[in-house]
């Protein structure tokens, strides 16, 4: 695995939806040189039938649960639903639909169940090469950052932020400047934070992997380090989550925790602040038993603990963000 590319997969649906069942017949295989086009001749006859439902109310509730089940089987869904006559407007007024059951928090598991079907279609959307910056550049992401605002912690909440976070995760993936530069601009790292702070495991890891991916990017880097506000609101729930692994470990999270201090390392003003502020339970062995199995992560650690140190030691130091902020 590349130090630079974290395999955190996206899971395919947070809405309790079975995901699809691998096809029985190959894209261009199957027994006999001409099964496989009509079989995907078929598919893409079943996808055009269920996105043009999606514009009928009686019939929209299904075509969501199977084409958010069966997506992945459907090759360029994501165009087909990006350039169909109101598909999109449709998933648009199945999320905002839900707004005035976010705060009093009133969302019922059905209707968090399908307005994350929703979701799943626009996370095909912000995958595919061929629609993503059209999904961008018509900010989309703006009708979800609501859903990564609540703070409910009941299921139909905990699974709408999680599948709202995947589609950002999705737009995060592919490394883009202009990705990150948006989600900057849209203020997505508050956000983030919030759900570091009080989500489940696997939100929680999903956020933490989308300030990760932010971070990577130069832009990402010199955003979060050029004032010490914006450090220290990163590190401080960083360094929370460290603790709270300490009682509760979850390797993955831990993973992109270290890879986000490591990265933060590589901004000269930040690794000096971590000689201050970086958890000792990184330093000390706390987590040695939990990184046993996973070298690149222990790797990372190990180049993390000597940016710090190294940042401490020879020539005259560097003024820190701490000194900043007049500590």
């Amino acid at each position: 695995m590349a130090n630079l590319q974290p395999s955190l997969s996206i899971p395919p649906s947070f809405a309790g939806a079975s995901p699809p069942s691998p096809s029985p017949i190959g894209g261009g295989g199957g027994v006999g040189g001409g099964v496989g086009q009509p079989a995907k001749d078929m598919k893409m006859a079943s996808a055009e039938q269920l996105v043009l439902d999606l514009c009928d109310p009686e019939l929209r509730e299904n075509a969501l649960l199977e084409l958010s089940k069966k997506r992945e089987i459907f090759q360029d869904l994501a165009p087909l639903l990006w350039h169909s006559f109101g598909t999109v407007a449709a998933l648009l007024q199945e999320i905002v639909s839900i707004y005035p059951a976010l705060s009093p928090p009133t969302l019922s598991p059905g209707a968090s169940n399908r307005v994350c079907n929703a979701l799943a279609l626009l996370q095909c959307v912000a995958s595919h090469p061929e629609t993503r910056i059209l999904f961008l550049t018509a900010h989309i992401p703006l009708y979800l950052y609501p859903f990564l605002n609540t703070t409910s912690k009941t299921r139909p909440f905990e699974y709408l932020r999680l599948t709202s976070l995947g589609v950002i995760g999705a737009l995060v993936k592919v490394d883009d400047t202009e990705v990150i530069s948006f989600l900057l601009q849209t203020e997505i790292i508050p956000l983030c934070l919030r759900t570091m702070e009080m989500g489940s495991e696997l939100s929680k890891t999903v956020a933490t992997f989308i300030v990760q991916k932010i971070l990577l990017d130069d832009v990402g880097l010199r955003y979060i380090c050029a004032t010490a506000e914006r450090f220290f609101a990163v590190g401080s729930v960083l360094a929370n989550m460290v603790v709270s692994l300490a009682e509760q470990p979850s390797t993955r999270l831990l993973k992109h925790i270290i890879r986000c201090y490591l990265r933060l390392s590589d901004n000269s003003r930040a690794c000096a602040a971590l000689q201050t502020c970086l958890p000792d339970m990184l330093k000390d062995g706390t987590f040695n038993n939990c990184l046993r199995d996973d070298p690149t992560t222990r790797r990372w650690l190990q180049q993390l603990l000597l940016n710090v140190t190294g940042a401490g030691m020879g020539a005259a130091p560097q003024p820190g963000l701490d000194h900043m902020m007049g500590i």
